[in-house]
């Protein structure tokens, strides 16, 4: 089993999945439109809904994101989307040359909140939220952090 991040869109993942291939330096994209799908000739789609993503994912260093758009009549029974601070996609990798690149990538366009730096329980951390409104959180020594103070000897994290 795999727990995977979900990102839903108003009519702009494909832009989406442009940036994050470029910013995470994707190995895999793969992408379905609504359009590709066979339409139920009682509810057409418009051409601007055919044109949005239906599915989609991007593999990058081990990691995997899966988005799509949410369609006017989908956000009808599920609800309007909302930006906001309710989930972060974390990044934990103890490559910070990597990690640096991908913060560079993230957050071209958007909001550093914290520049990567050492903290008393990361060598290597940082906050952002990209141009579309999505938070991220960088780590390398997550795994670490946790198992310090779960093991009562926070001492490790000096």
């Amino acid at each position: 089993m795999s727990a995977i991040a979900y990102l839903n869109f108003d009519g702009v993942a494909e832009q989406v999945i442009e940036f994050y291939t470029e910013a995470l330096q994707a190995t895999q994209v793969k992408k379905v439109k609504f359009g590709d799908m066979p339409q139920d000739p009682n509810y057409p789609l418009s051409d601007k809904e055919s044109a949005m993503i239906m599915e989609s994912s991007i593999e990058f260093a081990g990691g995997k994101i899966m988005m799509s758009d949410l369609l006017p009549s989908m956000q009808a029974v599920m609800g309007e989307l909302v930006k906001g601070n309710a989930m972060l996609i974390s990044l934990v990798m103890e490559d910070k040359q990597k990690l640096e690149e991908y913060f560079k990538g993230l957050s071209a366009g958007g909001h550093v909140i914290m520049p990567l730096s050492a903290t008393p329980w990361s060598s290597c951390f940082g906050l952002l939220v990209d141009q579309y409104g999505v938070g991220w959180k960088f780590n390398s020594d997550a795994e670490q952090f946790l198992d310090a103070i779960i093991e009562g000897n926070s001492s490790k994290l000096q």
